[in-house]
């Protein structure tokens, strides 16, 4: 047994009122973040000064004593707060090389406010957060234990609003199974396994790209600024948020199912951004969903006790045949099923991967990473 933080989000139904109270939270927290990031640059390639989080927070009790600030004291404290400690986090993960160097917020994007236990009441299913008296209608659609630590309400660009709590939640190991895997990432089928298993890949954004080219086309058609601009690009968000959602759903299923059967798991550990840059195969890789294939992959085998294995995005998988190690160096993108030259033995080219991803990747589970690394290293060097 273990205890993560693990988030709980639902969907809520705002009142008119809640809707005002909440839009104007959004309004005040972009502000706030985007006028100290704005001071916080300045102060460093004017004066060559790095302000803090403590003195951002004392800068911001300046301003809403300012007579043209004064709106800011509308909003909880607590909203403002949490968004300076955002803005602290974000240039942290940029100097620590996580991120990039933070951006402005838009009006248009996705908005966030977080509260802390302070700023918002709980319990019996009743959630209420400061200044506002009427409580939240959420749809539970699953159940938590223990008293969340801080609340995030969002609304989407297709004007869903949502509600996150932050638990520490107690999560056990599964039982452990002798069974191991390589997994094989692709276009045709997010991801193959090592005994022959596809996954099919449902492609989203083609399944929805008809529809989303017409309503498209009908929002370049309206007048900037209008009303019936704003409906359109609602309709575009709606139908965009429709292929988030399936992504999403399709990665959770299909990788609780492979945690859940499998002990240890090898994947290549894949430069996807890199990949991207493939005009070719960019919006077929954006559709397979890789990256959020293996960030869900990576924190549900430490959840539940398993073992991932990475292997050098190097190592010819495809190329090397599984029955005898021979490398095909004239093995095509093309070529779907493949002959060895060697052993005649013929290969699907993405279950052959996978077996090869799977027995490097029981090398690290048997000798450990430095044993993985040099047979690895000798498999690229052709000495194996």
């Amino acid at each position: 047994m273990k205890i993560v933080k693990r988030a709980y989000k639902y969907r809520f139904y705002p009142t008119e009122e809640q809707i005002t109270q909440l839009s104007h939270s959004f309004g005040c927290s972009r502000f706030v973040y985007n006028h100290f990031l704005k001071v916080r640059t300045d102060a460093y390639y004017e004066k060559h000064e790095k302000i803090n989080c403590h003195k951002t927070s004392e800068l911001l009790t300046s301003l809403k004593n300012e007579g043209n600030f004064d709106w800011l004291k509308d909003v909880s404290s607590v909203v403002l707060q949490q968004t300076l400690r955002d803005l602290d986090k974000a240039f942290t993960n940029f100097f620590a090389g996580r991120a990039r160097y933070p951006n402005f917020k838009k009006k248009n994007s996705r908005q966030a406010v977080r509260y802390v236990k302070s700023g918002f009441s709980f319990s019996n299913g009743i959630l209420t957060i400061a200044k506002n008296k009427d409580q939240l209608n959420i749809r539970w659609s699953r159940n938590f234990v223990g008293d969340p630590t801080s609340i995030t309400i969002s609304k989407d660009c297709a004007g869903r609003y949502f509600v996150s709590f932050a638990v520490e939640d107690q999560v056990f190991n599964l039982r452990k199974t002798d069974k191991a895997i390589g997994i094989d990432v692709g276009i045709k089928d997010v991801c193959v396994t090592s005994d022959g298993v596809k996954s099919g890949s449902p492609q989203y954004l083609r399944e929805y790209e008809k529809k989303l080219v017409r309503r498209q086309r009908e929002l370049s058609r309206k007048v900037k600024g209008s009303k019936n601009r704003a409906k359109a690009k609602y309709k575009v968000a709606k139908v965009h948020a429709k292929i988030s959602d399936n992504r999403n759903d399709f990665n959770n299923k299909l990788t609780i199912k492979l945690i859940r059967e499998n002990q240890a798991i090898a994947v290549e550990s894949l430069n996807v951004k890199g990949m991207m840059r493939n005009h070719n195969l960019a919006k077929s890789i954006a559709d397979s969903s890789w990256g959020d294939f293996f960030r869900k992959l990576k924190y549900k085998t430490e959840w539940y006790g398993r073992d991932l294995f990475e292997i050098n995005r190097w190592f010819p998988s495809s190329k090397r045949c599984s029955h005898c190690g021979y490398i095909n160096n004239g093995l095509k993108l093309k070529d779907r099923n493949w002959e060895c030259p060697s052993c005649k033995c013929i290969h699907d080219r993405d279950v052959n991967a996978a077996k090869n991803i799977l027995t490097v990747g029981l090398a690290g589970l048997a000798f450990g990473e430095n044993g993985r690394l040099r047979i690895e290293n000798s498999i690229l060097s052709g000495s194996l």
